[in-house]
């Protein structure tokens, strides 16, 4: 079942100068650049090199380079996917509206679910990783121990904060801290190259002594440091000339991050030669970057602040993207409606700001005083995260045909991309199932489903008592 733009609040282009309404998101609040900043803060970039390159060396050995260019292109898929509906329509709700105007509307639903699950838990377990950081910052500096449970309770206020008051503060304060936390890690990575020579290390790309699957494995890891690239769509009452901003900030936010991770995949590989402790064993892979780079020992301390600062824009870029689908699922009346009404004089949506806001610490919270560690609870809310991306990312991939199809404008080449991105997907999603892994990671999908089908009956049971959406999907 199709439904209109207007069934579920899909405006069209805001004119240039136009004002909010009370209870309007504020419409061309934000610049390219700010729109881009705020998939890039989502994805983390310094997340790669300050732990996620050691994960996929842990897999796929020397095939951790190829895994990234691999995992870089089959996104960069999904993306192009994505970018069928961002030329042609903006909205707050991101790809559940997507889904959900070009699928049937319970398909929209479960789209909605999945990019809540994904963003919420992304926030859980960023804020752990920034705890981690601020933790060893205040370790180097002052000798002293940060609590973790109080570094993520300011971090989350914070983010909450900025996310209440003003959506271009936030997005340049994301775009500044990533600018600065990547421009070093990227100086460091290149000067680690250049020492090495121009003569390319052919070790990386042979890929001698890697097995299909550890490399399957590696390639599964790196897909997921990517995912959070499609969350400028959740802008798009609030870009400026959005039809064209946020398709580029979904496309260039991929293919900057993944040419990122190449590099200081690359860089750490060679650094780790020789050394006493593996890549894979390494809790600070940046602070041997540094040291081998030739960089004073302030540069490592640097690089631990640049993660935390990462970190802290990832907690910000997902309660920002989390509180616009929310608020677009309360106009639609999958949930309740007061969350969506943005506020009069900010024009943000406040109460899906505070709602995403408590669903991410709390968890985070709840762990860490139950003495799970803080890379722990990265890893566990991170995939549990993953998960949530995947589904959306299958769906989205689904609907993009249907959706060309509709328009007349289909073509053997939209509908390969289409299907090459849905069975990279589809193999990221059996990847992260198989071979079981050990507990507690062996229990996640099963949490995930049952948060999944939880969500999706509320909304479902509230959307029936909706009379707008019941004379919607009544074709009424």
């Amino acid at each position: 079942m199709l439904l209109s733009a207007e069934v579920f609040g899909e405006p069209r282009n805001p004119m240039p100068g136009a004002h909010a309404e009370a209870g309007d998101l504020k419409p061309n609040a934000l610049s390219p650049g700010e729109t881009l900043a705020q998939s890039v803060a989502l994805i983390a970039p310094t997340g790669a090199p300050a732990i996620g390159i050691s994960l996929v060396f842990a897999s796929a050995g020397e095939g951790c380079t190829a895994a990234f260019l691999i995992a870089t292109f089959t996104t960069v898929l999904v993306a192009l996917n994505i970018n069928q509906f961002a030329r042609l329509s903006a909205s707050p709700g991101s790809l559940y509206t997507y889904v959900a105007n070009h699928m049937h509307p319970r398909f929209g639903i479960l789209a909605g679910w999945a990019l809540l699950i994904a963003y919420v838990f992304t926030a859980s377990s960023t804020v752990a990783a920034f705890a981690n950081y601020a933790d060893a910052i205040l370790l180097d500096c002052f000798g002293v121990h940060a609590y973790p449970a109080l570094s993520m309770l300011l971090a989350v206020a914070s983010a909450t904060w900025l996310a209440w008051r003003d959506v271009q503060l936030s997005a340049r304060l994301m775009l500044g801290l990533e600018a600065a936390s990547v421009a070093l890690i990227s100086a460091i990575a290149l000067r680690t190259v250049i020492q090495h020579g121009w003569r390319p290390d052919m070790a990386q790309f042979a890929l001698r002594g890697v097995s299909p699957e550890k490399l399957r494995q590696g390639l599964v890891l790196a897909i997921f440091t990517l995912v959070g690239f499609e969350s400028a769509t959740s802008l798009g009452s609030e870009a400026r000339n959005p039809l064209t901003a946020i398709p580029r900030a979904v496309k260039w936010s991929v293919i900057l991050a993944g040419l990122f991770f190449f590099v200081c995949a690359y860089a750490e590989v060679l650094a780790f030669r020789g050394e006493a402790q593996g890549l894979d064993k390494s809790l600070e892979p940046l602070h041997v970057l540094a040291r081998k780079a030739g960089f004073p020992p302030l540069a490592g301390t640097l690089t631990d602040f640049g993660a935390a600062i990462c970190f802290f824009s990832a907690v910000l870029a997902c309660i920002t993207a989390a509180a616009r689908v929310l608020f677009q699922m309360g106009r639609n009346g999958a949930l309740h409606s007061l969350l969506g009404h943005a506020h009069r004089s900010n024009g943000t949506p406040h109460r899906a700001v505070l709602l995403g806001s408590l669903a991410a610490l709390t968890p985070a919270e709840i762990t860490e005083l139950r003495g799970m560690g803080l890379f722990d609870i990265f890893g566990v809310y991170g995939t549990v995260a993953t998960f949530g991306f995947i589904t959306v990312y299958i769906l989205v991939c689904a609907a993009a045909p249907l959706y060309l199809r509709t328009l007349g404008k289909l073509t053997l080449s939209a509908g390969l991309i289409s299907m090459l991105a849905f069975l990279a997907m589809g193999a990221a999603l059996l990847g992260s199932l198989y071979p079981v892994p050990p507990a507690p990671y062996s229990f996640l999908p099963y949490i995930y489903v049952a948060l999944l089908l939880s969500g999706f009956t509320w909304s479902t049971v509230t959307l029936a008592r909706s009379p707008l959406q019941m004379r919607a999907s009544s074709g009424g």
